[in-house]
C-alpha cells in the first residue's frame, strides 16, 4: 500500500481490515506500520494460480 493508504486508514482506524496482497514483502512492511493500531487475528494463504510460485496472503487485522 501507498504510504499515505496506510496513514488514512490508521486515521479513520475502522474497525475491521482484510488486506489482500500478491507480495508478502510489502505486506509484511505495511502490516509493521499498522501495527499501531491493529493486531493480526488470522492469516490465510490462498493459491489462486497453481502451477505457478504464486501466492495471494490474506490477513485479517482487528482494531486493538
Amino acid at each position: 500500500m501507498h504510504e499515505d493508504v496506510v496513514r488514512v486508514l490508521l486515521e479513520l482506524a475502522p474497525k475491521t481490515i482484510v488486506y489482500v496482497s500478491c507480495n508478502p514483502a510489502t505486506q509484511a512492511r505495511d502490516l509493521a506500520l499498522l501495527d499501531a493500531k491493529y493486531r493480526v487475528s488470522r492469516v490465510q494463504a490462498v493459491d489462486m494460480f497453481p502451477q505457478t510460485y504464486h501466492v495471494e496472503n490474506v490477513v485479517k487485522l482487528e482494531l486493538k
